[in-house]
Parts: C-alpha cells; sequence; structure tokens
C-alpha cells in the first residue's frame, strides 16, 4: 500500500468514527479526500495546491504536561509535525517520525484509534494549504528532549498553560486528545 492510499484509508476510517467528533471535522475529511482525488502529488510539498501533513502532540508520562515546539520559521509554540517523505509508508508513521526527530525522544508512541483531529491552515510560500492529520504520542518514562534544527525551543506546558501560548489549533488539539486519554 502506498503512503497516499493509506491516507485514504485513514481518513474514511476517521469519518466512519464521526460520533462525538468536533463540529467541521467530517466535512474537512471530505475536503482532505477530495484534495488526494484531485491531484497525484497530494502528499508530497511540492503540490501547491496544498499538500497533507502530519503532526502529533506529545505527552508527558504522568499525563499532565504537552510538549511544544517553538517553530524556527513561524514563531509559534505548536505539535510536533511536517511533510511526508517518500520513506514514510503510513500517515501515522509520518507523524511518529516528525515527533520523534523534532522532540528528540525515542520511543514515542501513538494513541490508538488514529488521527485525534484534522487541521487545515493557511501557509506563506508558494503552496498555499496544509491538511494536517493531527495524532497524540506519550512519551516513554524518561524521556528527555532535545532541540532539533526546526525549532527555536522546546518546553513542557501544563495543560491549562496551553491557551496561553498556542493558537486555537494547538488548543483544540490539546482538548481532542485529552478525550482521547
Amino acid at each position: 500500500m502506498s503512503l497516499r492510499q493509506d491516507a485514504v484509508a485513514v481518513l474514511k476510517e476517521y469519518g466512519g468514527q464521526a460520533a462525538g467528533r468536533a463540529a467541521g471535522q467530517t466535512e474537512l475529511r471530505d475536503v482532505y479526500l477530495d484534495h488526494l482525488a484531485g491531484h497525484e502529488d497530494a502528499m508530497w510539498k511540492a503540490c501547491t495546491a496544498g499538500h497533507l501533513t502530519a503532526s502529533a502532540l506529545v505527552v508527558d508520562p504522568a499525563r499532565e504536561q504537552v510538549l511544544l515546539t517553538l517553530h524556527r520559521k513561524l514563531g509559534m509554540w505548536l505539535q510536533m509535525g511536517g511533510h511526508c517523505e517518500p520513506g514514510d509508508g503510513t500517515l501515522a508513521g509520518a507523524a511518529l517520525r516528525e515527533a520523534t526527530e523534532e522532540s528528540g525522544i525515542a520511543g514515542l508512541t501513538l494513541l490508538p484509534g488514529g488521527p485525534v483531529r484534522l487541521d487545515r491552515h493557511a501557509i506563506p510560500g508558494p503552496c498555499t494549504w496544509h491538511l494536517d492529520v493531527q495524532y497524540a504520542a506519550l512519551a516513554p518514562q524518561g524521556a528527555a528532549e532535545t532541540i532539533s534544527d526546526e525549532s527555536l525551543d522546546l518546553r513542557w506546558f501544563a495543560y491549562d498553560e496551553v491557551a496561553e501560548v498556542a493558537d486555537g489549533s494547538v488548543v483544540q488539539l490539546l482538548r481532542d486528545t485529552l478525550a482521547r486519554l
């Protein structure tokens, strides 16, 4: 199965689990599926009409904090994530790879149940949209983060601190992650 085929399967399954989803998630899932159907290169950064990305919110082992990265280019506190790469076999694998690379934490595990939510956001540059498939990952006991080249800083935030530093997308991802936990 190709990464693109995996994305279609993941999104169809995500839509099939619509009970209890935040408003607009089923419609957004349909936008993602239409985009995949209309763009052969929808998984790759080169697709200037927009492309799928994969991310993961990293939760500490005690389930009291989340690790956010101060994104080097955007200057915003965000979850770990980014572009799919040719070696990625699945969206979940891409999200886990990105979270591991950007956090420096080995042994992350994605929460079961597939993506936590979807988020479509405009981006600067030749591409117009990121269609982000968002997961959540648990850090292992004794995890030590390491700042990557893509980040200005990494910091653990208590759940009630996230709204003070991050945008609404990250806050909603946290809410949906807490519901999943």
